[in-house]
């Protein structure tokens, strides 16, 4: 008896906490994606640790509904209205106020932030002005200077690459991902730095080889830094223990390194002049002007500027070209898998006046005209969707004042400083907006003039969300789904191609997903054959 009166005693207090936190938690009346979802955050890092956070949203969003607690300072949502209408395009910011938490901080590259790692919408509005007009889709489609370069890339050394597959060891039969990501990092790099200082990663396959080495093996280390900086500083500091290996420090390092040499070469072309227009370095000539004006108005020497503008490209060649990757491994195993949506895209693509055609003059067809093709954009939009490249939770943290979220049969109270967040790779599975939303079909896009305005706007606007919405949603997405178009385009106008091994073409489980194998062995086939 002596015993269990102790026992209770000393658990009593433990009890009377949870108690507590459960009852003065504002977030209580809010459906629990887990049991200690009320009390502690130590269940959802720990799915975010193990690498499965978007299987278990997408499960406690169909068990719960369309706002779910994660954990006591946490919530997640799947919907439009009260959802990511008010906290996105409402313009909640990434940080609080104190910057105590502040997830993007993650993304700082040469420790200075850029657009995307930006805490406050004030300063990343104030930056996103430099840039926006360069990144619009009128002047993307329109540049003579962008056409340049792709037509470049693409007739000497992409096109060229794809024929060199055809040997007797392995006739037509390639790895075809990374050839994808040297492609979308030479054109991206391309149009920020001007294709003389840019990289040329599709002719020199050991430096891509070098360059994907370094990029992806830092994915796995990412939790740590990312979701617990604090515990990852103090445990290196006063125990002498690194939670993330001091090679992915390196990594880093490299990374910059070799974007920051990109950089110098831009800046001696722009100091020099420009003899041939592909070598305009468009991005970075716009960028570090329009820094340097802005620290001459604080009465600064500017001479930070250059590693601010460093770390602005290397943020956007990294996201671009890593994203569009991923996005085009899809559209080419999807293509692969369905003979009769490609056959129909290259007879598409042979209603073109100028074919991009290997045997043919280098000349690409209009910006406007690629970009106007029903079915193209219908492959790419698809893509998108089931597959998004980011589709994981994208944090923003709630209003001092707080809100309102949810739908209108479940609509909750959430205070300020709380993280809240949407996820495109869920939005997108929405079977009332998107029917049959598990499977690729992109004849969805091209029937929607059959749908009446509400239902059309749900599936183009609202519910579409694989560039974000709102006044920071990605700048550089009207890039992206021009070089989409045009490689795919280029491939498909030349070749068809048939898997054969798609082992692992499954996402991973994470903010980003490229497939779980880096390996995509198609076969191509010429047309002409």
């Amino acid at each position: 008896m002596r015993l269990a009166t102790i026992a209770v005693l000393l658990i009593a207090p433990f009890v009377a906490q949870f108690v507590y936190k459960w009852w003065t938690n504002p977030l209580r009346k809010i459906p629990a994606a887990h049991p200690l979802s009320h009390f502690t955050s130590l269940w959802i890092n720990y799915v975010r640790w193990r690498s499965v956070e978007n299987a278990t949203l997408r499960r406690a969003h169909e068990q719960l509904g369309p706002v779910v607690c994660l954990g006591p300072n946490e919530v997640s949502v799947n919907c439009v209205k009260g959802g990511i209408r008010e906290i996105y395009v409402g313009g909640f910011e990434k940080a609080n106020l104190t910057e105590s938490f502040n997830w993007y901080a993650f993304f700082t590259n040469f420790g200075e932030p850029n657009m995307f790692s930006t805490a406050r919408n004030k300063a990343h509005s104030t930056r996103k002005r430099m840039l926006s007009n360069i990144y619009s889709k009128s002047v993307i489609t329109a540049s003579p200077v962008l056409l340049a370069q792709v037509s470049t890339i693409l007739y000497d050394r992409f096109l060229p690459r794809l024929a060199c597959a055809f040997s007797k060891e392995t006739p037509g039969v390639l790895n075809i991902n990374p050839l994808l990501n040297a492609a979308t990092m030479d054109i991206i790099s391309a149009y920020i730095f001007g294709l003389k200082s840019s990289s040329n990663l599709i002719d020199d396959p050991q430096q891509l080889s070098w360059f994907l080495d370094l990029y992806n093996s830092r994915r796995s280390f990412n939790f740590w830094p990312q979701e617990l900086p604090a515990l990852t500083a103090f445990v290196k500091k006063w125990f002498g223990y690194r939670l993330v290996p001091q090679w992915v420090d390196k990594a880093n390092k490299d990374i910059e390194n070799w974007t920051h040499g990109m950089c110098e070469s831009a800046a001696k072309v722009m100091s020099e002049g420009v003899a041939n227009i592909a070598d305009a370095p468009i991005v970075y000539e716009q960028l570090s002007g329009a820094l340097a004006k802005e620290a001459k108005k604080a009465s600064q020497d500017g001479s930070g500027h250059s590693f601010l503008a460093a770390s602005e490209v290397l943020d956007q060649i990294a996201a671009g070209f890593d994203t569009s990757g991923i996005t085009l491994t899809y559209v080419l195993h999807e293509l692969s898998r369905n003979t009769q949506v490609q056959a129909r895209l290259q007879r598409e693509l042979h209603t073109l006046s100028s074919p991009i055609l290997l045997s043919s003059s280098p000349t690409l067809p209009d910006g406007k005209v690629v970009d106007a093709l029903p079915y193209l954009h219908a492959v790419i939009w698809e893509t998108l969707r089931l597959h998004p490249a980011i589709p994981g939770p994208q944090p923003r943290v709630s209003p001092p004042q707080g809100c309102l979220l949810g739908s209108d049969n479940s609509t909750y109270y959430v205070p300020g400083g709380v993280r809240v967040s949407a996820s495109a790779g869920l939005l997108h599975l929405n079977e009332e907006v998107f029917s049959q939303a598990h499977e690729w079909k992109p004849e969805r896009w091209l029937e929607l003039e059959k749908l009446n305005e509400d239902k059309r706007r749900d599936m183009e606007n609202r519910w579409f969300w694989a560039f974000g919405s709102g006044g920071r949603m990605c700048v550089g997405s009207h890039l992206a789904v021009y070089q989409m178009k045009y490689i795919v385009a280029a491939l498909y106008s030349n070749y068809t191609t048939a898997i054969v091994d798609d082992t692992g073409i499954e996402q991973s489980d994470a903010y980003t997903a490229p497939p779980k194998n880096s390996e995509l062995l198609i076969r191509l086939q010429r047309l002409d054959s």
